[in-house]
Formats: structure tokens, sequence, C-alpha cells
């Protein structure tokens, strides 16, 4: 007889089993809440870390606002100074518009000034972020002046000088003076000049597209105006950027508020797109003329693209960063370095050729600005694609000619032959303008002339 407390061999095989099975289902949801567990601590993490590297630095308009009201206050306690901060800080004359961009810790807004549309730059956020004048430091360890005494500008001269040479690769000459580096009322004051300006300065000067802007202004109008600064933050001129994420180059609904007298036609007539076009192409030319021959050095565009430039309402293209520009011997101390083929010797759009006996790259530039721009901007600008039936107009089928021989055309090593390509280029051009013009001449009482919105690639 079976007792109450027998069980079934066969039932007590299968109660082990299920403890068993029971016992390894508890360990394996462990282990996978435990894995669990870790994957969610591994992608707060990452996102943690993510925000921290990409997003504190995102663009937002109370960031933005926060940045000019740090700049205030340093202002009013004394610390930095410049002809923008009186409107930007106590009249209230200077109205920020939005955030344009923050990239590897440089800060771009848009604002009105007095009116009149600008763009704030700085390299840095902070003023402290830049390296101060050792000069003014020197003062500060030896017990020299006071924070309020005025400082020669002899020797910040020099430093000044010192610092182009290290940031352009340019030599100066003796003509360098304060007033040129900086605004309109250091222009009017003819005395020495306070901590806080010769701090502003340096911070300025530290900035490597400051300084180009602030020296070529006065030798081309191919560069972005510098209009005025505030310690380390200075205001360029707000033109109408390139565009490189469609077919448009430059909008022209910006141009057509205030159009001057130099880009549309007399007695109410405006040029119609065709002639926009090759207009824009011969300033494009001129740019180029201006940078390889009416400076002390050869100054090369290392990052050729449409958002880098800008027109004004003459339709002179104008370039508007200058982060990859180069004069000469800071181009050749770029390229020269170690290599194995000659794709080593590619910096950006500057390019050089491998020495292979040397392992070295030339220290000459094998290719040209007019090259880059004839490829990158000239080939779509006048392909068939988008010149549609015209493109087979005879001047037309010539200029692609010409484009295409620029392309292929090593300017940087022969010189001579770029320079005719570029002559070549310019008469074609200037063909299309007067041929576009007579026809425009002829049809004006039976057509209506219009504005176009854009120049398309």
């Amino acid at each position: 007889m079976w007792g109450p407390g027998w069980r079934a061999p066969g039932l007590a095989r299968r109660g082990c089993v299920l403890r068993w099975l029971g016992l390894k289902v508890c360990r394996r949801s462990t282990l996978l809440f435990a894995l669990l567990w870790f994957g969610c601590w591994l992608v707060l993490n990452g996102m943690v870390f993510v925000h921290r590297s990409i997003f504190s630095d995102f663009c937002t308009d109370d960031k933005s606002k926060r940045i000019l009201q740090r700049v205030c206050e340093e202002y009013q306690e004394g610390v930095l100074t410049g002809d923008l901060c009186e409107d930007l800080c106590i009249r209230g004359e200077v109205e920020y518009k939005r955030c344009l961009y923050y990239e590897n810790g440089k800060k771009v807004m848009a604002a009105d000034w007095r009116g009149v549309p600008v763009v704030l730059k700085s390299k840095l956020e902070n003023f402290s972020s830049y390296e101060a004048l050792a000069l003014l430091e020197y003062q500060d360890t030896a017990g020299g002046p006071g924070l309020d005494e005025e400082l020669s500008p002899l020797d910040v001269v020099f430093y000044a000088t010192l610092e182009i040479k290290n940031s352009l690769g340019l030599e100066t000459g003796t003509n360098i003076t304060l007033p040129r580096l900086w605004g309109q009322r250091l222009r009017e004051k003819e005395r020495t000049y306070s901590r806080a300006e010769l701090a502003s300065l340096w911070a300025l000067l530290q900035q490597e597209e400051y300084t180009f802007l602030r020296v070529l202004q006065d030798l081309t109008h191919h560069v972005a105006k510098v209009l005025g600064s505030c310690g380390h933050f200075y205001a360029v001129e707000y033109l109408a950027a390139g565009h490189a994420w469609d077919q448009n180059i430059f909008s022209l609904e910006e141009l057509s508020v205030n159009p001057s007298p130099r880009a549309w036609g007399g007695n109410g007539r405006t040029w119609e797109e065709r002639d926009m076009v090759p207009r824009v192409a011969l300033s494009f030319l001129e740019m180029v003329g201006h940078f390889e021959h009416d400076f002390s050095h050869h100054l090369h565009l290392c990052d050729i693209k449409p958002e880098n430039f800008a027109i004004r309402n003459d339709f002179t293209v104008v370039a508007i960063d200058v982060d990859m520009a180069f004069f000469e011997p800071k181009m050749q101390e770029i390229l020269e370095q170690n290599c194995t083929t000659d794709s080593d010797c590619n910096f950006f759009d500057c390019v050089s050729k491998c020495d292979l006996k040397r392992k070295k790259c030339g220290s000459k530039r094998k290719n040209s600005n007019l090259q880059v721009i004839c490829e990158k901007i000239f080939r779509p600008w006048f392909s068939p694609t988008l010149l549609g039936a015209k493109a087979g107009l005879p001047l037309q089928v010539e200029l692609q000619r010409a484009v295409q021989e620029c392309i292929e055309t090593e300017g940087g090593e022969d010189v001579e032959h770029g320079r005719a390509v570029r002559q070549r280029l310019l008469g074609l051009l200037k063909q299309l303008i007067e041929e576009e013009s007579r026809k425009q001449q002829k049809s004006a009482p039976q057509e209506t002339q219009h504005v176009h919105t854009a120049l398309n690639f």
C-alpha cells in the first residue's frame, strides 16, 4: 500500500526536472536582465558623451544672447572694448537676429547694426580663452603701470607684426599701424592705447580670419569688409552667400531690395538671368587676378565651394570664409610633407606632387585657383544640361571648350599658359554679355523684363 507521503518515481523525477528548469530559467532571466541593464548603461553614457561633445556646441539663440551679455559685462568692467561695444551694450543699436552656426568653438551670429545687417564672429566663445598679451603680463609681474595706465603702442606694433607673419605667412613691411588693424574709432585717436584696447586688439589678431580680412580689405574689394569689433567679436558685412545643397548658387532676392546702378539696367530695366551669370563669372576671374598678382605673395584658396563666396549688389564676388586661404610662404609650409604617392600631397583643393626619391611633397602648388574654379563652378554653370537649347550656339560651345581647357591646365606649374586661358575666358564672357545686351535692346519693346530670383548652376 502506498502511504500518504509516497510519490511515484516518475513524479519525483519530473519534480526534479521542473525545479532544475526553473533554476535555469531564473539564471537566464537574471543574465538577460544584467545584459539589458548594461546595454542601457552604455546607451545612456553614449548619449551623455554625444551631448557633451556635439550638442553642447549646438547653435541656439539663448546661448548666443548669453555670450553677448557676457561680452557686455566684461566691457562694463573695463576688461575689453571696441568701436562696436557702445552700440551693443549701452545704446542698444545692435539688434541680435539669430544664431547662424557654431563650429569647433567658433561662434557666428546675425544681427543688425544701426539698421544694417551684419555678421558677428569670434573664433572662441570667451575673451579669457585667448592668449594674453605678453607685454601686459610682464607689466603685472614686474610691478609696472596699473590697470588704468595707458601703454605705448610701439611694442604692440612689433608684436602685431610677428603675429601677422606667423598666422598668415605674410611680411607686413614698415607701414603697419594699429588703427589700420582696428576700427574707425581708433583712427580718430592720436594717442597711446589703454590696456583694454590692447588686450582686445590682441584677441582679434589671434583670429586668422580677422587678420586676413582686415589686412586685405584696403587692397581688394573681393573680401568681406570688417565693420567693427567689441572685444574678441568682430562684425563683417552681411552678404548673399552661395548654396551647395541645390542648383542655386546665389539668391538674388536680397539684391533686388536696394539695387545699385551697376547691378541693374537703366530706365527700370533689370538684367536677365543669362546676363547675370557671365557678369558674376567675370567677377570670379577678376578675383583670381587680384589674388594672384596684386599682393606681395600669391594667395591660394584651398576650399573653393559656393557657400564660401557671396555677391554684393553690383555682382562683385566676395570671399567670405577664408579659413582655408593661405599666402605663398604659408602654402609652401603646408604642402611640404612626407609622402609615398601624389594623393598624400592633396590639401583640400591645393595639391602638389610627391617626389618619390625624397618621399617629400613639393612645396609648389600644382594646380591653381582658376583651375579649381573652372572645375567646381564654371563647368556645371556652363554645362549643356543647364544651358538647354543655347548649348549649341557657337559662343557657348567655345566657352565650354575654354572651361574644359582651363580644367586641364595645371596653372600652378604653367603660369603663362594659365594666364592665356584666363584671358580667353575673359574675352568670351565679355562677348557673351555684349551679345545678350544687344538681344535685350532689340526685344525690349516686345518683351517684359523680369527679375530672376537665383543664379542657377
